[in-house]
């Protein structure tokens, strides 16, 4: 069974990020329309975060995506179908001791937007990110070994944060 490690945020995870897009990148061919950074690596005022890095990878067009599972296997990916988000194509890499979350969409998927917009509102709202930094240290503490409760736990924070960045978003739209 997989642990929840949680570590102080470090520069390095922005390096990771820039390596694994570089692999992808020509991996998918021309289907690749942009590959982003998310989750608590990408923001440093989160300040914890499980040392896995996640990537939002936007496609042209997903169906083509299963295609390449072949290919990614041979690079250490563990491709997983939607795993629970229709639309999404969600990859791992490493097994119980995972390095990499890659997410794919097709452009136009309402979770592209959320996850940008998640990321953005967290870097220009270092508070929140901040709370949500030690809810994850003491959840990972709480739930150890146990890495369902320890995202079960961070499942309501997030899901505010996410309609605090909405808000933001709207508001800051107009005006």
């Amino acid at each position: 069974m997989r642990k929840t490690e949680i570590l102080p945020w470090t520069s390095e995870w922005e390096v990771l990020y820039e390596k694994e897009a570089a692999i992808l990148l020509p991996l998918l061919e021309k289907n690749v329309l942009n590959i982003y950074h998310i989750g608590s690596t990408a923001i440093p005022s989160v300040g914890y975060a499980k040392p896995i890095i996640d990537l939002l990878v936007v496609v042209s067009q997903i169906e083509k995506i299963d295609s390449y599972n072949e290919k990614m296997g041979s690079l250490g990916y563990k491709p997983r179908g939607e795993n629970g988000i229709p639309g999404r194509r969600y990859i791992s890499k490493g097994l119980s001791n995972r390095t990499h979350h890659v997410h794919m969409y097709q452009i136009g998927h309402e979770n592209i937007r959320k996850h940008l917009l998640f990321k953005e509102y967290l870097l220009q709202h270092p508070k929140d990110a901040k709370a949500y930094g030690a809810l994850k240290c003491d959840l990972a503490q709480k739930y150890h070994h146990d890495t369902h409760q320890y995202q079960k736990g961070k499942e309501e924070f997030v899901n505010e944060l996410v309609a605090k960045a909405l808000k933001w978003k709207g508001n800051k739209d107009r005006g």
